[in-house]
C-alpha cells in the first residue's frame, strides 16, 4: 500500500478492519478474536465498542503464519472450530460465515470447510476443526494454512459460492481503485 495501512482505509466512512469485524460479529460465530500486530493502537481504535477479544501478534513481521499461531493460541479449550478470516477482504458477508459453520460436521468427517468461487478457485475464509489446531499452531513463515488443507483432503468440504467475493482482497492502491470502480458500477 506504499506506506498506507490498508486496514484503516475507509469504505463508506468505515475503516476496512471495522467493516470486516462487523461482518464477523453479525454472523452466528460464538466469539470473535482479532489478531493485531502492526499499528495495533490505530487498528484497535477503529474497532471501538465491538465485543471481541484481541490476540496480540508480536511476530507480525515474520508473516501470515504468526497471525494464525497467535489467533489459534488465544482460543480456549472449549472451541470446536475456528474460521480464519482475513482483514482485507471487503466483500465477505456474514451469511457465508454462517453457511461454513452449518457445514462443519466432524462426526461425518468434515472438519475443514472452504468456499469455492463461481469462477472456480477456492478462497477465504476457511473453517478448521479443533483437531487441526496443533498443526495450525506450528505453521511458520509467510504462508497461510494451505499445507494443513493439502494434508487433510479427506476432511475438506468445498462448497460453491454465488460470486467471486471470496477472492477479493485489497493489498495495493491499484486493487483499491479497481474495487471502488466496481462498487460504483454496482450502484
Amino acid at each position: 500500500m506504499r506506506g498506507r495501512d490498508k486496514l484503516l482505509e475507509r469504505i463508506d466512512g468505515t475503516p476496512l478492519i471495522r467493516r470486516v469485524a462487523d461482518v464477523a460479529w453479525a454472523s452466528t460465530a460464538s466469539e470473535i478474536v482479532i489478531v493485531l500486530g502492526a499499528d495495533a493502537e490505530a487498528r484497535f481504535a477503529a474497532l471501538e465498542a465491538l465485543p471481541f477479544r484481541i490476540a496480540k501478534n508480536p511476530e507480525w513481521q515474520s508473516g501470515m503464519a504468526s497471525s494464525i499461531r497467535s489467533g489459534i493460541g488465544s482460543l480456549d479449550g472449549g472451541v470446536d472450530a475456528a474460521i480464519i478470516m482475513l482483514g482485507d477482504m471487503p466483500d465477505i458477508q456474514s451469511e457465508l460465515i454462517n453457511k461454513m459453520i452449518e457445514a462443519f460436521d466432524p462426526e461425518r468427517g468434515i472438519d475443514i470447510v472452504r468456499p469455492v468461487s463461481v469462477s472456480g478457485p477456492v478462497g477465504n475464509p476457511v473453517l478448521f476443526g479443533r483437531r487441526h489446531f496443533p498443526t495450525l499452531s506450528a505453521l511458520s513463515g509467510d504462508t497461510g494454512a494451505k499445507s494443513v488443507i493439502a494434508s487433510s483432503q479427506e476432511s475438506v468440504l468445498d462448497f460453491p459460492t454465488a460470486d467471486d467475493s471470496i477472492l477479493v482482497d485489497l493489498d495495493t492502491p491499484e486493487a483499491w481503485v479497481e474495487w471502488e470502480a466496481r462498487q460504483k458500477d454496482k450502484r
